[in-house]
């Protein structure tokens, strides 16, 4: 277990995320909002696996996705139509919200619905996108660039606390190596956790093969589970995993997301290596 202290974050008025007590607290959704009955019945079946095993939920899902390899590929529903779904689920569900920006601009309308404000991994080093997300007062979760050694991250914490926030959580989502794949280094939770933030692993992303197919981004879901144990094992605070119905017929990442109906057991033989690593007894 990584024994670095880090600060806890508050996730608007749920719970913390970064306490070593507890077990690590889940991001996941959908990839891309497709439509509002998709999106809701996900997002309540994916709450009733956490409230089963005992895990803190957060609902993440894009209204858009705006680094598509094809300029033809489909994007999500929009700004106006995806934050009005993603409202619906926070209000109907009572659960916090996560979403992507891309542009400074999107962050005041965004902060106003979402909880959490996600910064892209090819975005991660843009001053003014960080900046802007900072001053929402919401807690923020950087992805590390695919291009970045983990220390490089140091730069990325401190534009957010220059300006003005220290509710920050750093995630990994593997490294480019070599041409259409990413490869995992374990030390890299261990190393950004040295900032004293709470440290997210995303699973899913982590195998993503981009532009493995030629117009689109391929992956290999099955290497999403054992990638996440591993990661438990090493210790992160939380962890990200993008989960759909159907993935194979999914807008977005279809080959990375997991499947909704095999998805309590993947997150419960992760959380039972947490439990032991953190020693928590019960639940």
């Amino acid at each position: 277990m990584i024994n670095h202290e880090v600060r806890k974050v508050q996730i608007g008025d749920f719970f913390e995320v970064g306490d070593s007590s507890k077990p690590f607290t889940l991001i996941a959704g959908p990839c891309a909002i497709e439509n509002e009955k998709m999106v809701l019945e996900t997002a309540e079946k994916i709450k009733d696996i956490c409230d089963k095993l005992g895990i803190n939920y957060i609902f993440k899902s894009s209204f858009d996705k705006a680094n598509r390899s094809s300029i033809y590929s489909n994007r999500g529903v929009g700004l106006e139509d995806g934050l009005a779904i993603l409202k619906k689920v926070r209000d109907s569900l009572n659960i916090p919200i996560i979403t992507d920006v891309h542009e400074s601009w999107q962050c005041g309308p965004v902060g106003e619905i979402v909880d959490v404000i996600q910064i892209p991994a090819f975005l991660c080093r843009q001053s003014d996108l960080l900046a802007a997300a900072a001053k929402t007062g919401k807690a923020i979760n950087v992805k590390k660039g695919q291009f970045l050694a983990p220390w490089d991250m140091g730069n990325v914490v401190k534009k957010l606390e220059e300006s003005g926030s220290t509710k920050i959580m750093l995630c990994e989502r593997g490294t480019t190596f070599g041409y259409n794949n990413l490869v995992v280094d374990m030390t890299s939770l261990i190393e950004m956790r040295k900032f004293g933030y709470p440290i997210v692993f995303d699973a899913t992303h982590s195998v993503q093969k981009p532009g493995g197919q030629g117009h689109s981004t391929g992956g290999n879901r099955e290497y999403v589970p054992p990638l996440m144990r591993a990661a438990v094992a090493v210790g992160v605070d939380a962890i990200f995993a993008e989960v759909h119905p159907d993935p194979d017929h999914a807008i977005s990442d279809g080959p990375n997301q997991l499947r909704l109906d095999q998805f309590e057991s993947i997150l419960s033989s992760a959380l039972n290596i947490d439990k032991q690593i953190k020693n928590i007894t019960g639940g």
